[in-house]
Formats: structure tokens, sequence, C-alpha cells
């Protein structure tokens, strides 16, 4: 089994190799335990619509049993997937690229985040496994019914969609060629993150945090910002 001292030699990431090139072929070997590696491979398409089942039945069950209005209900979405976007941002700026100053705690990154930036391409690890899903979901459902009531079914239908939307984002700038519209922001944006400075461009679904905290790309000469904005891989 590898130690600690080897594991903290081999994944040097984020910190002193933050631009060395990620690998794009392959999927790392996690875990040991045949289990606990087979739940960090997830298809995309199971949180989504794990996601996307539990928002629409608590829209249904805010409506119907609790008597709110279309309006209200819109509201308290609207405003759950707005505060997602602040929980995403800080998450990946906070704790994904948390200062790994022990090996435990450099592991731990690694296998948190840091092996999505040294296998970017690895499909089956951009998004959460469906179990850990169902935990978080009920454990956020638990949270926001106690601080906000019933005004919860229509904030957490919100958040939980803006998660689902992270993901799908997410999924396809790593999986899908630049699209030739509007979304090739989001694309070139997180090209930057992994390819360029890894200390900025946190935000995924969107760069509005980027611009509040100051953490947007540094500027750059033209023929950078083209290379490395041509694609999320572009070796």
């Amino acid at each position: 089994m590898e130690s600690y001292t080897d594991f903290f030699k081999r994944i040097e990431i984020m910190e002193s190799t933050k631009l060395k090139r990620p690998k794009h072929k392959g999927s790392p070997k996690l875990f040991d335990n045949p289990i606990l590696e087979k739940l960090t491979h997830t298809h995309i398409s199971i949180p989504l619509i794990i996601f996307g089942l539990i928002a629409t039945a608590l829209i249904y069950y805010g409506i119907v049993e609790k008597g709110f209005e279309v309006p209200g209900i819109i509201g308290l979405f609207v405003a759950g997937l707005f505060f997602f976007t602040f929980i995403e941002y800080v998450m990946h700026r906070y704790l994904y690229h948390i200062p790994a100053t022990t090996p435990r705690k450099q592991k731990i990154s690694y296998t948190m985040h840091g092996v999505h930036h040294d296998y970017p391409k690895d499909k089956s690890r951009l998004a959460m496994p469906p179990v850990l899903s169902l935990i978080i979901a009920t454990v956020l459902f638990i949270i926001y019914r106690a601080v906000l009531g019933d005004y919860v079914f229509g904030f957490l239908a919100g958040f939980l969609i803006g998660y689902a939307a992270y993901l799908a984002v997410h999924y396809s700038v790593h999986a899908f060629k630049v699209p030739n519209n509007f979304l090739k922001t989001l694309w070139h944006h997180h090209s930057i993150h992994h390819y360029r400075e890894p200390d900025r461009a946190f935000g995924v679904s969107s760069p509005l945090w980027d611009h509040i905290f100051r953490t947007m790309p540094r500027k750059s000469p033209k023929s950078e910002r083209a290379q490395v904005g041509t694609s999320i891989d572009p070796s």
C-alpha cells in the first residue's frame, strides 16, 4: 500500500506544480477497497435525474400541500438558485483548493478535487456519487427546513437545480467542444482555471462571484488567450 510519503511526492499538486500538464487519458485508482473505488465513478445522468426529481417533488409539495402560489414558489426557487452560485464559488475556492499543508490533508485534497485537475477528461469523476448526493440533499433539507420553515420547498428546489446545472455545465466543458455561441465564455473561463491560473476563475456555472471577489483571470497576451480559450483541452 502506498505510504503517505510516496503519496505526498506523487501528488505535488496545485501548489508547487500548478501548471503541470494534466493527463487526458485514464482514470487513477483512489481506493484499494473495490466498493469505495466503484462509488467514486458516476455517470453524469444519475445525479441530474436524482436532483431533478427531488426538486420537482419539493415544488409540487409546496404548491399542493403547503398552499404556495406559483409566483411565490418561483421567487423562492430563483433565490435558491442564486444562493447556490455563491456556495459553488466558496466551496471551489476555499474547500476544493484548501492548502495541503500535511500529507493527510494533501491526500484528502487530492481525492476530493486534485484528481480532477490531474485527469480533467475523466468523465466518470465529474459528478458526485449518487449515495453521497442523496445524503447531502437530505442534510440540506433538514438544515434549510429548520432555518426557513415551509419556504424550504421552493428554496431548496432552486438550490438543487442550481447544483444540477453546475454539474451539467462542468461535464459539458470537459466532454464537448467549445460551442460557437454565448456559452463559450464558460468554456474559456474554466479552461483558464485548469490550464493557466488554478488560483483564479473558480466559478463554473457563472463567473459572477469571480467578478465580485476579484478572482477573474489576469490579463495576458492575445496569443496566449487565444490558445487557452480554444478548448478545455489546449494540447
